[in-house]
């Protein structure tokens, strides 16, 4: 049995600029996950990151090639199997993406929800205090920390027993303290076995895998293994 997580094949993403212009996001990517790594993807802004991230994980479709997920080609489903394969993705952002009218466990309780997973109260518990948030189950975003919200969305992207966490500047917008406390969390994860791909600019986060793929102007130009 294959160990690759997810494969890239030829993929590219293009957009139109105005009338005429064309702009390649991604072009021509070619890269194999193994299950239970962590891969760094490092790059200027605008290298193309993102939109290689958005792809592998099924938010956007390639102009061409084509996202392969445990033998899956995601291109060639439907959209009630997409749909499966997109709950069964952990997504972590910069920004935290958290519903501010909801509490911390009601934010991890939402994607339980709309899975429609049972004991979703027990195990949204169990994940924040995991985190290390037991005694800020009932808070609001407003009333959390930079660092803490960063902790309920990795909570909330485990909610689903994912079969990966795909990690777009977690660190990017926390001190430098609750920085290396969230690398804690994720190196602990990825110990116990969960696939990791991080996007970073910050060269300190980069060497914390063994993994690092350079990318500029939608080209990967390294995948160095440290």
């Amino acid at each position: 049995m294959s160990n690759v997580l997810i494969e890239a094949k030829n993929l590219t993403k293009e957009y139109i600029r105005g009338k005429k212009e064309v702009v390649i996001a991604v072009n021509d990517i070619d890269i194999q996950i193994p299950k239970g790594k962590m891969v760094m993807c490092t790059g200027p802004s605008g290298s193309g990151k993102s939109t290689f991230l958005n792809m592998i994980g099924a938010l956007d479709q390639p102009t061409s090639g084509k996202v392969i997920i445990e033998g899956t080609d995601i291109s060639k489903i439907g959209d009630d199997q997409l749909a499966e394969i997109r709950r069964r993705i952990g997504f972590v952002f910069q920004f935290f993406n958290l519903i501010p009218r909801f509490t911390a466990r009601q934010n991890v309780e939402l994607p339980m929800s709309i899975a429609n997973q049972g004991h979703r109260k027990t195990r949204a518990e169990e994940l924040l205090i995991s985190v290390g948030l037991k005694e800020r189950m009932s808070h609001k975003p407003a009333e959390l920390s930079g660092g803490e919200r960063q902790r309920v969305a990795i909570a909330r992207a485990l909610a689903n027993n994912p079969r990966f966490l795909l990690m777009d500047e977690p660190t990017g917008n926390i001190d430098s303290k609750t920085s290396r406390e969230i690398m804690d969390i994720i190196k602990k994860l990825n110990a116990e076995g969960v696939t990791i791909i991080l996007i970073t600019h910050d060269p300190s986060i980069a060497k914390q895998a063994k993994r690092t793929v350079h990318m500029l102007d939608g080209l990967i130009i390294s995948d160095e293994v440290n």
